[in-house]
């Protein structure tokens, strides 16, 4: 996946922030702000253009309803869970979340 270019999709600013401390400047990080409606979700795919997409979405109800369309727009998206008890993607451990984008070669391993 060393070639591959990566956007990732977050429910909203803080969850990008987070990732921001984590990822290369250069990977967007783009929130939906809330259940995507169809204008929403055509502006989402124009920012990750030819990307490939990565969901990473909160473990609680909104996050899953927002994953499922996220889903159905972008098929062969990829996906990164963060466990319920870290209460969404913004208070997710740093540590976790690199290990996660490592997995997917989206970060080097050290």
């Amino acid at each position: 996946m060393a070639d591959e270019t990566f956007a990732i999709i977050v429910e909203g600013k803080n969850d990008r922030s987070r990732l921001q401390a984590v990822l290369p400047p250069e990977i967007p990080i783009i929130p939906t702000f809330g259940i995507p409606n169809q204008d929403r979700l055509e502006r989402i795919r124009k920012a990750v253009k030819h990307h490939t997409v990565v969901i990473f979405t909160d473990a609680d109800a909104a996050g899953r309803r927002i994953r499922r369309i996220l889903r159905e727009a972008f098929p062969d998206a990829l996906n990164v869970y963060t466990k319920p008890g870290y209460n969404g993607v913004e208070h997710t451990p740093v540590d976790y979340i690199m290990e996660r984008f490592k997995r997917l070669g989206i970060l080097e391993w050290d």
